[in-house]
């Protein structure tokens, strides 16, 4: 079964009325995260049709609800280890709409110069400790931070966000076994948005849920939640985050989710069968987000000013980076390594 933290997000208390743990300045900070990505993205996407941004972008609409609810439960020192598709993850800790796109438009006013590129976000300021495009790559890595963070008695929390078809790797159940014996402060996110690549993962795993499933197996709980629901994925976050600042080791959550594109600007998805995007589209989670603040008194002024104050950044940013020019050549051989420079040694 799933955990407490995959309840309704709306419960009532003893009077009938609305019970609210979350608090109106959090929920506006979950509606503007997810709307700062939904646009974000979507300016993404148009800007590669304007052939502005080079090679391929894995994007994440539908699943804002999951970078938006781990982003606003995690203090400034948790770090985040994200895949390609990391856009959304990176934007929800706070690095600038303009970075971002700047990077993916290979420009100099980009996140790393325009050096990186759609698939490697990177900013060590914001706790975004890079986007891995290699397959489970980065769990390892994440209890390796967390590790570190158990040794020095540091209370910081690694969060490793991953999709379904990781479940699949070897690289997943060495990162689990290890952290589970080591008891480390790591929380692992798997993002169920039903397809790998181009495959349901439903297809090719004997278990229903490829993560959740299977966490039995390492002395964890099973958790599910809705990865549609920002309050779901913030109330689940804050259970994990403080579990593992408490010494009790990991947690493994899957978020069940939705992407409304392929799986990246080559992918059309004519795989999906006919009429399951419109289904999920009815719970798209900014459109259930509107609908929670209704329900907790948020008025339409509060949500159209969010809305219209994002789209005037997403607006401004994509203007500057048009703007400015690429990188410079003599920054072509720095930071090939960590001293800074391209030389080998051995």
């Amino acid at each position: 079964m799933a955990s407490k933290a995959g309840h309704a997000a709306v419960s009532m208390d003893r009077r009938g009325g609305i019970n609210d743990d979350i608090g109106e300045e959090k929920r506006l900070e979950l509606y503007r995260l997810q709307v700062v990505i939904r646009e974000a993205e979507q300016r993404a996407f148009d800007l590669f049709l304007q052939n502005l941004v080079k090679g391929t972008s894995h994007l994440s609409l539908g699943q804002e609800a999951v970078a938006a609810g781990f982003a606003a439960a995690m203090q400034p020192k948790d770090l985040s280890f994200c895949t390609y598709r990391g856009h959304a993850h990176t934007l929800a800790r706070g690095v600038p709409v303009e970075a971002v796109l700047g990077e993916l438009m290979q420009r100099d006013n980009g996140l790393m110069r325009g050096k990186g590129g759609s698939m490697h976000l990177t900013s060590e300021p914001h706790g975004v400790m890079g986007s891995y495009a290699i397959i489970g790559a980065h769990l390892p890595i994440a209890c390796g931070a967390a590790w570190r963070a158990q040794y020095k008695g540091d209370k910081d929390v690694s969060v490793c966000f991953f999709g379904d078809g990781t479940t699949n790797i070897g690289a997943f159940h060495e990162a689990l076994n290890f952290a589970a014996v080591w008891k480390l402060p790591v929380v692992f996110v798997c993002e169920n948005n039903l397809y790998m690549e181009y495959t349901p993962i439903g297809d090719v795993t004997a278990v229903q849920h490829p993560a959740a499933d299977r966490a039995a197996s390492y002395g964890l709980e099973r958790i599910v939640i809705d990865g549609n629901d920002a309050d779901a994925v913030y109330r689940a976050a804050q259970t994990a985050f403080a579990k593992a600042r408490a010494g009790h080791g990991p947690s493994l959550i899957e978020c069940m989710t939705y992407r409304h594109s392929g799986h990246s600007r080559a992918d059309p998805a004519k795989y999906r069968p006919e009429g399951e995007l419109e289904k999920w589209k009815e719970r798209d989670p900014i459109k259930i987000y509107r609908e929670r603040l209704k329900q907790f008194g948020i008025g339409d002024d509060q949500v159209a000013k969010i809305d219209a104050d994002v789209r005037r950044i997403v607006d401004e940013a994509t203007e500057a980076c048009k703007a400015a020019p690429p990188p410079s050549t003599d920054i072509l051989f720095t930071d090939v390594y960590a001293d800074g420079g391209w030389a080998w040694r051995n």
